[in-house]
């Protein structure tokens, strides 16, 4: 990556208080800055610094820790446009809440679990490149790749359901597993599943759709279709994974909050040779009927002390949907202590 960084006093003899960047190739340097530098406008609103252009260098005005984190930003970002990655609006809030921090390689799809015991943070998939975006999903994902079993809770929004597909779609593509199984507790919200048109897979599937969702943005639809076929990729409720043995797999559980104690317990018991399981899921969004307690606390309170088990926490600083929904969780997360 061709970046020199110019001293104060090279840059300018008049304010210290700049670092400016010369960048060896001028056409990355166009597509680093974007159309009519709306790149480099997104990384000075969210760091608060100027960034100024001038031919082939960029000069950062600002504190001295605020032009490094930008410097960080940047350098980062071009790396990734230098090696043939396109850079969009997620990935300068990535970038920025990362720190500018992480090693780019090469590996092969094979090489994925290695990769990250060497603190990568690159998910392959068929159809796209998956990259945390703040420290919390970062060590998520290393943690799915280095444990048999792991635990993402948090607010909605912060990827927790999403990496973990994202991941367990790597590591089918790359023969470390046989087959996808994704499940989530048919809880009703508002809703009767009785009163909903159709045979029970009718019933059951709009409660599947996100895992649905997930699924077609790592795989072409076709193929997610052949799979479901085969059985290569099966999305069932909760309840349908009684008295089986999960061998070979990669089992994600989503919205863990809403499964009862006695059913989480089945759920993790169903842990076979050769697999991998997440579990995922919202405490603060308990669809449970009053009085039922929640499998997904028993299971942090029981198993927290087991080192081979993962445990990562999410808060709404990472949470990378519409910047509004981070506000939203706060607000009802102040209310309810106020409460």
């Amino acid at each position: 990556m061709a970046i020199s960084t110019l001293s104060p006093e090279s840059a300018t003899a008049e304010d210290p208080h700049e670092t400016a960047l010369e960048f060896a190739d001028n056409r990355v340097l166009i597509d680093l800055c974007g159309e009519h530098d709306r790149n480099l406008a997104q990384i000075e609103q969210k760091l608060g610094v100027q960034i100024l252009r001038r031919g082939n260098l960029l000069t950062i005005v600002g504190e001295a820790e605020l032009r490094a984190q930008a410097a960080a930003v940047l350098g980062r970002l071009y790396a990734r446009l230098e090696s043939g990655r396109a850079v969009d609006p997620g990935e300068i809030d990535g970038a920025i809440r990362l720190g500018g921090t992480g090693e780019q390689t090469g590996a092969r799809d094979g090489d994925q679990i290695e990769m990250f015991r060497k603190g990568d943070v690159e998910i392959r998939t068929r159809k796209k490149t998956v990259e945390p975006r703040t420290a919390a999903q970062k060590a998520y994902v290393q943690n799915l790749f280095a444990h048999e079993l792991g635990f993402g809770i948090g607010p909605a929004g912060t990827g927790k359901t999403y990496l973990a597909v994202a991941v367990g779609v790597n590591m089918f593509i790359s023969g470390h597993v046989d087959r996808i199984i994704l499940s989530r507790p048919a809880v009703e919200a508002g809703e009767r599943l009785g009163f909903l048109p159709g045979d029970m897979k009718d019933k059951v599937d709009p409660y599947m759709q996100p895992l649905y969702d997930a699924l077609n943005d790592f795989l072409p639809s076709k193929q997610v279709g052949k799979l479901i076929e085969e059985k290569k990729i099966e999305i069932a409720p909760l309840a349908f994974m009684r008295g089986r043995t999960l061998a070979n797999a990669f089992v994600v559980l989503d919205e863990a909050q809403n499964a009862t104690t006695m059913q989480m317990k089945m759920f993790l018991t169903r842990l076979g040779e050769g697999s991998r399981m997440v579990i995922t899921g919202d405490r603060s969004q308990v669809d449970l009927p009053r009085g039922v307690q929640s499998g997904l606390r028993d299971a942090e309170r029981l198993l927290g002390e087991i080192s081979d088990i993962s445990f990562n926490y999410f808060t709404s600083k990472d949470v990378v949907r519409h910047q509004l929904v981070a506000k939203i969780i706060e607000a009802y997360d102040a209310d309810e202590v106020k409460g």
